[in-house]
């Protein structure tokens, strides 16, 4: 019963980081950042969001912009998900690097 639980607030929790980086980086022209999983813990007090940053040579500088600006990001998934959620868990980022994995695997099954 708590995994699901824990799968519908994470999917909340997705839904509603990914909502906050589109319309942050609405004024950063060709920057993409989505949201590719999140993983909420047992106690349902972290969050951990794996990030997937387009273009990819930007992806270190943009991580630690966001993790400078983690509580500017927790405030305001507070504001969104305040009715749902009675405490907002901590936040951790991640970045995602699956795609560029499969992308290193193709190029070593081409050769």
């Amino acid at each position: 019963m708590q995994e699901t639980r824990q799968n519908r607030i994470a999917r909340l929790l997705q839904k509603e980081l990914a909502s906050i980086f589109q319309s942050q980086t609405r004024a950063m022209h060709g920057v993409l950042v989505s949201v590719t999983r999140t993983k909420v813990s047992p106690d349902l007090s972290i969050c951990t969001a794996y990030l997937s940053i387009f273009p990819s040579d930007k992806s270190e500088e943009l991580l630690k912009n966001i993790n400078a600006n983690e509580k500017t990001i927790r405030y305001n998934l507070g504001q969104r998900v305040r009715n749902q959620l009675r405490i907002i868990p901590e936040l951790r980022f991640f970045i995602d690097d699956s795609l560029d994995y499969i992308e290193r695997i193709d190029e070593l099954l081409k050769k």
